[in-house]
């Protein structure tokens, strides 16, 4: 006489199946929130390979001119950059570097947007 039942091999199993059920942490949350309802401007981290990180500031106010900024972040950052038309998210500015706390720090310094309307994301 075996320790276990089939009705409880069935159960095991059937938990097994779900635990292997394939999840998409990328996938809707199902909360209806629109990525530019909250007017905060995202910058992010991005690992390349290696060593090589690529920041990404994302909801910069449409009256602004991306490419002064951008410009602006070059010159004073010492990196090298790109704006990035995106579908669902606009113009997004790339930068080669890690320059989050750098970027945050210029943006709310110049008074283009206050302190507490940039959020930062990453590691």
């Amino acid at each position: 006489m075996t320790w276990w039942t089939y009705d409880s091999m069935v159960l095991n199993v059937n938990l097994l199946v779900v635990s292997l059920a394939s999840y998409d942490p990328f996938a809707d949350t199902g909360e209806d929130s629109d990525i530019k309802a909250a007017n905060y401007i995202h910058i992010r981290i991005q690992q390349r390979n290696g060593r090589k990180t690529l920041t990404t500031v994302q909801g910069l106010p449409a009256d602004l001119d991306q490419k002064r900024i951008l410009k602006a972040f070059k010159k004073e950052f010492a990196c090298n950059g790109t704006i990035v038309q995106d579908e669902d998210l606009g113009e997004v500015i790339q930068l080669q570097g890690d320059h989050r706390l750098k970027i945050q720090q210029f943006l709310s310094g110049e008074g283009i947007v206050s302190k507490d309307k940039i959020k930062i994301h990453g590691f």
